[in-house]
């Protein structure tokens, strides 16, 4: 049976780098998987390394099964929601944008990310007016929150990319929160949860622990 895939192929052009996509047909009855390549310039933007990070989480990184994977969408909402991996993928309009991580603990990485628009799922939840927060559940119990002017105001990104290859599991696939202008406990990986809060002094793991509450990157990130 002849299938077709899809290669991504990155091609070097006026110091540029560019992706093109090539239709390749095989006489099978799967498709071959081909190994990504990391890109480590953007529209002449050096780029960190994927590799570049520094293992802090609570639990160890996690290693979510894709195919039971579900987003949850819950609390103040007029359209509660489950979503397969696919489903948020497949479903949104794709977003780009290079944005620096900085860690409390002194290192910092810039990074290609690719995701979905958060607001896009708020909109699709239908928030009633008392929903004031969002609150980020991840896979290894971890949370964050953070106020639901700040989606509105800025085109924050949940990314499942970063320099272009599929996030690892020790980067936080299959989703991790680009908190831009936010410290880096605010960047919740394995994203499993998105909760609609009234409660604006919710705390979250670090924040429990005396981490300010708003993340500000341009403030102390401790209380």
């Amino acid at each position: 049976m002849r299938t077709a895939i899809l290669v991504t192929v990155v091609i070097a052009l006026l110091g540029a780098s560019i992706a093109a996509t090539v239709v390749v047909t095989r006489h099978k009855d799967s498709p071959v998987t081909l190994a990504s390549a990391e890109v480590r310039e953007y529209q002449g933007e050096k780029l960190s390394s994927v590799n570049d990070f520094e293992e802090n989480s609570i639990n160890g990184p996690q290693y979510v099964d894709k195919d039971t994977y579900r987003l949850g969408v819950s609390g103040l909402v007029g359209n509660p929601g489950s979503y397969t991996y696919d489903q948020v993928v497949d479903g949104h309009q794709h977003y780009q944008k290079v944005v620096g991580l900085d860690c409390v603990e002194g290192w910092s990485v810039n990074i290609l990310w690719e995701g979905v628009r958060v607001q896009d799922l708020i909109d699709e939840a239908q928030p009633s007016p008392d929903a004031r927060v969002l609150i980020f559940h991840a896979a290894d119990g971890y949370t964050s929150s953070l106020p639901i002017e700040y989606f509105r105001d800025k085109d924050i990104i949940m990314a499942f990319k970063m320099n272009d290859v599929t996030l690892p599991a020790e980067r936080g696939f299959p989703f991790m929160l680009v908190a831009e202008s936010k410290w880096g406990y605010k960047w919740v990986k394995w994203i499993t949860g998105i909760e609609f809060s009234s409660d604006v002094s919710y705390k979250g793991y670090w924040e429990d622990r005396g981490y300010s509450n708003s993340g500000d990157l341009d403030k102390d990130f401790f209380q």
